[in-house]
């Protein structure tokens, strides 16, 4: 009866965290979320933030940066590599959402944001993610890392060991959550942008960041999403709030709009309020002044004779055309120039490259390069065929 009585306790404080706010971490009311008067546009951002940055996932183009690599306590979003190395574990099969997660007394020591999970309580891997996505609940995050490595400090180390992966040149993580420590626990606003971009290319991990509202415990705990812009910017689709008195306000905010996603990172902002508003201007800033765009020229890319080769003609492909970010003010403007070799003598090796693409824009400059390629080999033909097609080149002139 007691420890019922303990678990009823701890839902009703949990509801009161969702409403108001959780100890160390920050959950403001909406009426709280004004637009800043002194934030108008893109400019103002760095008058409101102690380092800020924002990138465009596809290309990875950071298209705006202030003391982007200011190494700087990161508080909560630091869960945005936790979160990683989880996801990658369930999209690789390593590990299920259903598997079951058995909390430890290390787990359930945690402070701050929490979903008062008990020592030896069993919950879906699935629903800890998703508190730790929604709510910053430090517990489940903690949670998940023993689940992986077998303790916090064993994940830290592979939470260190991908950063570097990365090339997060400016992170050095202590622990999975965030929370204030004795140890160096710093990272940037460039490295945040670098492993939110990872976390987004994984797209099953929108299932839980772009969740506004939801619960765990069979419907029994209620969670609050602490990143407002889920309910309030059109097409975020995440990423993790963060806040301590070191820290301050913090914040990797993704969104995306007709096929293109911006991240937009927000460090040690002296409010909430202009934690937000600084990463609506800098998504608004490129929803309104970028787009992406196909590199493709103008028209079929033209086969290539093959001289002295078992095949007469070889149709050469782009490598990774992928698409390009260009300001939309200039898109009319873009010139697309093909350089092919009109013919190459055999044998030809698959991968040789056969000419470029090019693209420019109204100022003449190159704004993207790719190679043409030969997608196969193609082997230099026997004396024999050489000699009839000698003979039929004098005889026919073809």
């Amino acid at each position: 009866m007691k420890k019922i009585f303990i678990r009823a306790a701890a839902f009703i404080a949990a509801l009161a965290v969702a409403v108001t706010a959780a100890a160390a971490q920050e959950t403001p009311d909406e009426s709280e979320w004004a637009s800043v008067a002194s934030l108008r546009s893109v400019d103002d951002v760095a008058a409101s933030t102690g380092s800020a940055l924002l990138m465009e996932k596809e290309t990875g183009t950071v298209l705006y940066e202030h003391n982007a690599r200011d190494r700087l306590a990161p508080a909560s979003v630091t869960k945005v590599m936790t979160m990683l190395l989880i996801a990658e574990r369930m999209e690789a099969g390593l590990l299920s959402p259903e598997d079951t997660v058995t909390c430890s007394a290390h787990a359930a020591s945690m402070g701050g944001s929490q979903i008062f999970l008990e020592e030896g309580e069993q919950m879906s891997a699935g629903d800890l993610l998703k508190s730790v996505a929604v709510a910053s609940a430090n517990d489940a995050a903690v949670a998940l890392a023993e689940h992986i490595a077998g303790t916090e400090s064993g994940c830290v180390e592979m939470m260190n060991d991908r950063a570097r992966e990365l090339g997060m040149e400016d992170t050095v993580f202590a622990n999975c959550t965030g929370l204030p420590c004795e140890e160096e626990h710093l990272t940037s606003a460039l490295d945040i942008a670098i492993m939110s971009r990872e976390l987004i290319r994984i797209d099953a991990i929108k299932k839980y960041t772009s969740i506004w509202t939801d619960s765990v415990r069979s419907g029994s705990f209620g969670l609050s999403n602490t990143n407002k812009l889920i309910r309030f910017y059109q097409g975020a689709t995440g990423l993790k709030t963060g806040f301590t008195q070191q820290a301050q306000y913090c914040l990797a905010a993704t969104a995306e709009r007709d096929g293109v996603e911006y991240i937009a990172v927000v460090m040690h902002a002296p409010s909430s309020d202009e934690r937000f508003e600084s990463a609506k201007l800098l998504l608004n800033y490129a929803f309104a002044n970028f787009t992406l765009t196909e590199p493709a020229p103008d028209s079929a890319i033209p086969p290539v004779e093959v001289k002295l080769g078992k095949v007469g003609y070889i149709q050469p492909v782009l490598v990774s055309p992928g698409r390009i970010l260009v300001k939309k003010s200039e898109l009319g403007g873009l010139k697309r120039e093909l350089e092919l070799e009109q013919s190459v003598t055999a044998p030809v090796a698959a991968g040789r490259e056969l000419g470029r693409l090019k693209v420019s824009d109204a100022s003449g400059k190159v704004i993207y390069s790719a190679a043409i390629v030969a997608p196969q080999a193609v082997e230099r033909t026997g004396t024999f065929k050489v000699f009839l097609r000698f003979l039929r080149l004098m005889l026919t002139g073809k």
